[in-house]
């Protein structure tokens, strides 16, 4: 029964630390392989780097939370979410991207 989550391709879940700048200071995210590339697919579809994508959830959620606590946490939950159901989150994407424009 679970061959298909304990066989599953070491590389999936090997740490990759990233660097980038979130709310101008310069920082590092590790996250398993997996999430980085849910992250690049999703930022792709936005048609924004990861980085910008990064930062832009790094933003919003200080704006709604005050705080963010466990950076990737809060990204793995929001791969998560987009798992759960990928057509109603980035049709959501979409509209509050036009409402800001």
């Amino acid at each position: 029964m679970c061959h298909i989550f304990a066989g599953q391709n070491p590389e999936n879940y090997k740490f990759v630390t990233r660097s980038l700048r979130l709310a101008g200071h310069s920082t590092s995210v590790k996250l398993e392989a997996k999430f980085w590339s849910i992250l690049d697919g999703v930022a792709a579809e936005q048609e924004v780097s990861t980085p910008q994508f990064l930062s832009k959830i790094y933003d919003e959620a200080l704006d709604i939370n005050g705080d963010v606590p466990n950076f990737a946490s809060l990204l793995r939950c929001a791969c998560a979410l987009y798992l759960e159901k990928p057509n109603e989150v980035m049709s959501t994407v979409r509209e509050q991207l036009s409402v800001a424009s």
